[in-house]
């Protein structure tokens, strides 16, 4: 990831109803703005018998959380 991009910003493309999608321990998720303080983040892709879940519902907090850790963002088009 780029060492410019940062948080606000990436909160930013979120608030303006962008979807993205990033690589997160070997998964890749899609991540979208719901309401206020209300995140989807849905499993796109992941390795067999994978424990983890294929949709969540987060808050901005776990955003965060998630965002010191997340691999290759990448805006959804609709090409």
């Amino acid at each position: 990831m780029d060492k410019n991009y940062t948080f606000k910003m990436f909160w930013e493309d979120l608030d303006n109803g962008f979807e993205i999608y990033y690589n997160y321990m070997d998964s890749k998720y899609l991540i979208y703005k719901l309401g206020k303080n209300c995140y989807k983040n849905e499993l796109v892709e992941a390795k067999p018998k994978s424990p983890q879940q294929k949709s969540s519902m987060i808050t901005l907090k776990r955003v965060m959380e998630l965002f010191e850790f997340m691999e290759n963002i990448e805006y959804k088009t609709g090409i």
